[in-house]
């Protein structure tokens, strides 16, 4: 991979992982196009850690409060005593459907799901489901029904947003979107649902990115038998990695501090038509034969 592809994929990531669009179909849509023989390799779950950056220093004031609160409950033994603590561990609570189905279920998506015509089926679908919300809330407004603010999220709620977010394991679907649609429907407040579903990302963002890391150092280490190359086999993969993640942070920081102040103010409409063009384009790239079905690693 050439430095200016991997820049070029590191802006993708960043405008896509945190606008409700699916990251991860856009990289592998973008790497085929881009010819790479194994658009499903460990690059496109790597460089979100650059994505993790800008999400951490966006929310650099609202993480301090928190490693504070939870400080003050380690000393007092007071667990949730303070609002900042009590969300931190609702964060906590948030990722666990994430992680047992990333542990549980890794093999069976992407021997399922890493393919270019089902991830436009599933645009498709959540699409739907996020103008399906956009009537919800529309009809809790008409009968004036209270919204959730971030202090007033529940336990319930909470795991509510995080089972969503497992559903983003599959691609196509969108982190962001799965999770602001899902605390929407719980009843948060849309400043609230973006806020949550940002800083419900950290943790699995960052064991994904990790974890991925290991495995490619193992791989360095211990070569497998179908001739997977690790990404740090060379210091110009190395390179284009480190590229790539630099540029997806920058570009992700400007992308978070957009999206902010437009789902404060403003419906998913916007994002419930592009998902279907998008989904509808990719089935008809895949279906005339311009693009391979396949994405798998």
């Amino acid at each position: 991979m050439s430095i200016w592809e991997a820049a070029a994929l590191g802006v993708v990531q960043g405008l896509t992982e945190f606008l409700p669009v699916s990251s991860t179909a856009h990289l592998l849509v973008a790497r085929q196009l881009l010819g790479h023989a194994v658009p499903g390799d460990a690059f496109t779950t790597v460089v979100q850690l650059g994505t993790l950056v800008a999400v951490l220093a966006y929310f650099r004031a609202d993480i301090a409060a928190i490693l504070k609160a939870l400080l003050h409950d380690a000393r007092t033994l007071r667990f949730g005593s303070r609002p900042e603590s009590r969300l931190a561990w609702l964060i906590a609570l948030g990722s666990v459907p994430v992680v047992v189905a990333g542990f549980t279920l890794k093999k069976w998506l992407k021997a399922n799901f890493y393919d270019l015509g089902t991830m436009g089926l599933v645009a498709i679908l959540f699409a739907l489901l996020m103008a399906g919300v956009e009537v919800w809330v529309a009809v809790r407004r008409g009968r004036n029904l209270p919204e959730t603010d971030e202090r007033g999220i529940t336990v319930a709620q909470a795991l509510w947003v995080g089972v969503w977010q497992a559903l983003a394991l599959m691609p196509g679907a969108s982190r962001s979107g799965t999770t602001v649609t899902g605390a929407l429907f719980a009843g948060l407040s849309r400043a609230a649902a973006a806020r949550f579903s940002f800083l419900l990302s950290l943790p699995s963002v960052f064991g994904a990115g990790v974890k991925e890391l290991y495995d490619e150092y193992k791989l360095l280490k211990t070569p497998d038998a179908a001739d997977h190359v690790s990404l740090f086999a060379s210091s110009d993969d190395l390179a284009s990695l480190a590229v790539g993640t630099i540029v997806s942070g920058v570009v992700g920081y400007a992308a978070v501090a957009w999206l902010m102040h437009f789902l404060k103010r403003y419906s998913l409409g916007v994002f419930v038509a592009y998902r279907l063009v998008f989904g509808v384009l990719l089935l008809v790239l895949v279906h005339g034969g311009w693009v391979a079905a396949g994405a798998r690693p």
